[in-house]
């Protein structure tokens, strides 16, 4: 039914990200009321004279032609020619180079990416071998998309050859695949009808999708691995089935439950495309989880013994049921952490410290298209821009102000001429005023690129200093817009909010665990496990995107970490370390209700789980890391950046130094005082009761062993 109204109902997508009651977004407002037809999304068309210039009468003819053209496409608001009196500033001194403002008469949600293929087309098809023509402007960035899904792609496969050496049997690789794919469909098609009903960016696809195909199919793998070993027991299908969703199916729910409140904490930041990103991923991974516990079970009855590989099927058969543990590499290694405590804790905390210590230089801001692929026509405009016109040129800033008088307009001139005598600025030029309108235009050039962090200090010093002290004690009213504005207010107000967004989704988390595991201990290292990680993979993000160590492995330039980010990947990564917390300690919870040992519980727990847990950080890893495929700056920067948080949570946090911690903690682990136990409801992780496996069966009866499971595969 949702696959169907999802198709029938559409999407809705929304890209707006301003941010209402500050300067630049008072300064947008203004241009929309005053030149409507200049409101919407820009661009900017760039050409090279190789030989001549391009003021010679050849070069002037074509180019008066396609801007002719262009200006004439359904969506196109106005294109502001460097021939003409109001852009005579958009020639080059050498008259090399040139470029032309294009502005869409509708916002970026009424644009479809032919109307932006086509007037690409029309603009290089002025190109040749004297005329190198390019286009720049965020919404260029639409027509310089790779193929579609070929990351997502790329990752199911990588997650499928995991899945099948984690196995060893097509059909159980096959089950968590199927379950996935299918779920997160359905929250997709969920995520589109809400697109109707809030504002949801187009992101959130990508953002569903990524999420989605990871803890889809780790949720499977859990439910799956514990039927499997069920199987193995000696159950009935329908009993191990039975087993597996009360026991891994209730650690799945309840994993899921904290990634969506993780999720849902981004409206702690009360920013509507936040708000949209949270709520669509929240849908997908609800209709994964709901999935897991649902269409997964149905799947495992018609495959019954059939998950088991042949040889395991074989040994079923000959040897019967056992139930001693086997020796394995994940029961020496837990043998080694019960054994060598104190080390390993000393190890992991040296490993994720170091790690840690760069995100002490994170720097928060947007890339420009200087970071794009040297093949793509935006990174080729952006180059052309600061060969003629400086860096500054690709994110100019404006000033918007309001003229009520005489006296206004002098104190407008007065702070002209202060900005361009201010340190950082190449120039400013008033643009000509509209007929009876109050409303005026100054058009500043930073010296420095938009993403230098010399150009977020002029933005503060132009507001803080040089207009106010400028413009004296007349009521003129000026502010400092531009999409570089723009994106240095949502920077700084996203990094104002981050300590409270960290704050609400550490304690709920807190609170989560406290309640399933009746203790004060595990929840309070599962909160401070959690912080590690994440100063840990941005630690990684500025070593490789903000200082540049293996920035060029990736084809991806150095700049700040994108502004929204960190409240993406901090909601995502603790809900996903919760995840691993919930199904490695509840084993343990599991083994400590039924012998009160805390060294026996944590050894089998850690035993039982580490190879499940290892194998789902993998899975995660390689559709994470899919997304530096996409050859987008912000999607490599996402992709690795979780890709990393997971590794360094699988590996070392969870299968080293949290159960390290729990063996030196001793039975203070499942402590809680007794008033507070009272006081607080109950919620178990662990199953109530749960089908027992028949007798085990002796050598003899391995003719018996072998028809049972005959006939029921049959």
């Amino acid at each position: 039914m949702i696959f169907a109204s999802g198709a029938v109902g559409g999407a809705k997508y929304s890209n707006s990200f301003t941010l209402p009651g500050n300067e630049s977004t008072k300064a947008l407002e203004l241009m929309a009321d005053a030149f409507p037809e200049q409101s919407g999304e820009a661009a900017t068309i760039v050409w090279r004279a190789k030989q001549g210039t391009v003021n010679d009468p050849q070069v002037r003819e074509k180019v008066d032609a396609m801007l002719k053209e262009a200006d004439g496409l359904p969506k196109i608001g106005q294109v502001v020619s460097p021939y003409g009196a109001e852009g005579a500033s958009q020639i080059s001194q050498d008259g090399k180079i040139a470029y032309a403002r294009v502005a869409f008469g509708v916002p970026f949600t009424d644009i479809d990416p032919e109307d932006v293929k086509k007037l690409v087309e029309v603009a290089q098809n002025i190109s040749d071998d004297q005329l190198q023509v390019e286009l720049g402007g965020g919404v260029i960035s639409i027509a310089d998309q790779p193929p579609a899904n070929i990351s997502e792609i790329v990752g199911v496969i990588a997650a499928a050859i995991i899945l099948y050496f984690a196995f060893g049997s097509f059909l159980a690789m096959l089950v968590p695949l199927l379950t996935a794919v299918f779920s997160v469909g359905v929250g997709l098609s969920a995520v589109g009808l809400a697109s109707h009903v809030m504002s949801v960016p187009e992101f959130s696809t990508m953002l569903g999708m990524l999420i989605g195909l990871g803890v889809g199919i780790d949720y499977a793998l859990f439910i799956v691995t514990r039927y499997r070993s069920n199987i193995s027991r000696g159950m009935e299908p329908e009993d191990a089935a039975a087993g597996a969703v009360n026991t891994s199916g209730r650690a799945v729910l309840f994993a899921g439950c904290t990634v969506c409140i993780a999720l849902l904490g981004m409206f702690v930041i009360n920013l509507d495309f936040l708000n949209g990103m949270a709520t669509a991923a929240s849908l997908v991974v609800l209709s994964t989880m709901l999935a897991s516990v649902t269409l997964l079970p149905g799947f495992l009855g018609l495959m019954k013994g059939r998950v088991l590989n042949r040889r395991q099927r074989r040994r079923l058969a000959e040897q019967g049921t056992q139930t001693a543990r086997p020796t394995s590499l994940a029961t020496r290694w837990s043998a080694t952490v019960e054994r060598r405590p104190r080390l390993l804790t000393a190890i992991a905390l040296i490993v994720m410290v170091a790690l840690a210590l760069p995100t002490l230089s994170l720097r928060l801001g947007f890339s420009d298209q200087g970071n794009n692929p040297s093949t793509t026509t935006t990174r080729k405009a952006y180059d052309l821009l600061a060969d003629g016109f400086g860096p500054g040129s690709n994110g100019p800033l404006q000033l918007v102000a309001v003229v009520n008088s005489p006296k206004d307009e002098a104190a407008l001139d007065a702070v002209v001429g202060a900005v361009r005598k201010t340190e950082g600025v190449t120039e400013a030029v008033a643009a000509p005023p509209a007929p009876d309108s109050k409303l005026r235009i100054v058009n500043v050039v930073p010296t420095t690129s938009p993403q230098s962090e010399e150009t977020s200090e002029l933005i503060s010093a132009l507001r803080e200093d040089v207009i106010p002290d400028a413009s004296g004690d007349s009521t003129l009213e000026v502010y400092v817009g531009g999409t570089t504005a723009v994106s240095d207010d949502f920077a700084e107000a996203l990094a104002q909010k981050l300590p409270v967004f960290i704050g609400v989704v550490v304690i709920l988390g807190f609170l989560l665990l406290m309640l399933a595991f009746r203790s004060i201990v595990i929840p309070a290292t599962a909160a401070l496990m959690n912080i590690l990680a994440v100063a840990s993979s941005f630690g990684l993000l500025v070593l490789i995107f903000q200082w540049g160590f293996g920035a060029d492995l990736l084809g991806v330039g150095t700049g700040p970490i994108e502004a929204f980010l960190p409240v993406i990947m901090l909601s995502m990564l603790f809900g996903l370390s919760m995840d691993y917390q919930v199904f490695l300690v509840s084993r343990m919870h599991e083994e400590w209700l039924k012998s009160g040992n805390n060294a026996s519980a944590v050894r089998t727990g850690l035993a039982d789980t580490s190879r499940v847990i290892n194998a789902a950080a993998l899975i995660m890893i390689a559709v994470f890391g899919s997304f530096v495929l996409s050859g987008q700056r912000a999607n490599a920067m996402f992709g690795l950046g979780l890709a990393g948080a997971v590794a360094l949570d699988a590996f070392i946090l969870r299968t080293m130094l949290v159960p390290a911690l729990m063996h030196l903690f001793g039975k203070s682990n499942w402590w809680l005082p007794s008033w507070l136990d009272r006081s607080m409801p109950h919620l178990s992780v662990d199953p109530a009761d749960e089908p027992v496996a028949p007798p085990v069966l002796t050598a003899d009866d391995g003719d018996q062993s072998e028809d049972r499971l005959v006939k029921t595969e049959r």
